[in-house]
């Protein structure tokens, strides 16, 4: 994932000028050493959660910086746990249609927190930004600047 972090990265930051900084952020959520990331329909959404259902599962997540000829890259995991999931929730949860674009087929910050019986790690992981890593290998983005001087405030292409 964070192969995945920097590629895009460096994607957004092609042509761009001046002094500036950009983020990638890749996660994925794995159970049993299998990957999950975005169900491509419904059906795949459902077998997703189905497999999450009463049990923990590691969300991942690898995040770049990419700032000239600079990059930084650092990966984390949080263990979430999920309660026992039945049909008339995952009907419920799959017609919300919040399960598009997203690892394991939910996102914690929306209704899929209803599946969620314990969490160990850093929750902003699971939302898709670690910002406790993100400070981590860029603590000089408290400040709004980087070492070179470029702004951390600029938008950022999303890729």
């Amino acid at each position: 994932m964070t192969e995945n972090a920097l590629e895009k990265a460096r994607a957004a930051a092609r042509g761009l000028e001046g002094e500036r900084v950009v983020l990638g952020v890749d996660t994925e959520v794995v159970l049993d050493g299998l990957l999950y990331g975005k169900a491509a329909g419904a059906d795949e959404a459902r077998e997703y959660l189905s497999r999450l259902s009463g049990r923990s599962h590691e969300v991942w997540s690898g995040i770049a910086l990419v700032e000239k000829e600079r990059e930084r890259v650092a990966a984390t995991c949080t263990t979430v746990t999920f309660r026992e999931l039945g049909s008339e929730i995952l009907d419920w949860y799959l017609a919300s249609g919040e399960w598009r674009e997203r690892a394991g087929a939910y996102a914690i910050q929306g209704k899929g927190a209803a599946f969620v019986r314990r969490i160990e790690g850093d929750y902003w992981n699971v939302v898709g930004l670690p910002v406790a890593l993100l400070i981590d290998i860029a603590p000089e983005i408290l400040e709004g600047t980087t070492e070179s001087g470029a702004s951390l405030t600029s938008p950022v292409a999303d890729t």
